[in-house]
């Protein structure tokens, strides 16, 4: 298992980095497949936060990851913090994770339901203007980049729950087209692929 310590804004120490390598290192007990580790600690400066420490983990297991992070007054309380949580995540993918044997193929010429709602995603610029609200366009603050992987639509909505993001991209193993899974209003799942 590789094992990446980065400090952002901040240094880590070697005694920093040892006991990270020694804590995350007893992570292979829970899932044998993690290839690799990935640490960033970094410190808000907020004067008004008073955990200034946060430390970030990734796990990269064999086709899924887990991510979660912890802030604490000190770079090593938070990682503890923060290895709880990856625990919890992994002990629950371990629990919930889908069968490779016999994945669940659609019948040829069966057609699906679709899942999406059709009809307009945003008023027009005009349209927003006529009803007062703000026609200035949003700025993108943060991009995030990531492997896609192939998988199914029950894997995706898996990964998805164990992030506890509310949408998630990946790659249909069936179709292999770009695929978002996102979660309705209604607390149901829909999804939109890009065809052509």
């Amino acid at each position: 298992m590789d094992i990446v310590v980065r400090g952002r804004n901040c240094d880590v120490t070697a005694q920093v980095k040892a006991v990270t390598e020694e804590k995350l290192g007893k992570l292979t007990r829970l899932a044998a497949d993690i290839s690799r580790v990935e640490v960033d600690y970094s410190e808000i400066r907020n004067p008004r936060v008073a955990d200034k420490r946060l430390c970030e983990v990734t796990v990269h297991l064999k086709r899924h990851f887990v991510k979660a992070h912890a802030a604490a007054t000190e770079m090593l309380a938070a990682l503890d913090l923060v290895i709880d949580k990856v625990e919890h995540q992994v002990h629950r993918l371990k629990e919930k994770r889908v069968s490779r044997k016999h994945p669940r193929r659609r019948k040829p010429g069966a057609s699906a339901a679709p899942l999406v709602e059709e009809g307009p995603l945003a008023p027009e610029p005009d349209e927003a203007a006529e009803n007062g609200e703000d026609a200035t366009l949003a700025r993108i603050v943060k991009t995030k980049r990531f492997t896609i992987k192939p998988m199914t639509t029950e894997e995706a909505a898996l990964q998805m729950d164990l992030l506890g993001h509310d949408f998630f991209l990946f790659t249909d193993a069936d179709t292999g087209h770009a695929t978002v899974l996102y979660r309705r209003r209604d607390g149901h799942l829909g999804t939109i692929e890009a065809v052509g």
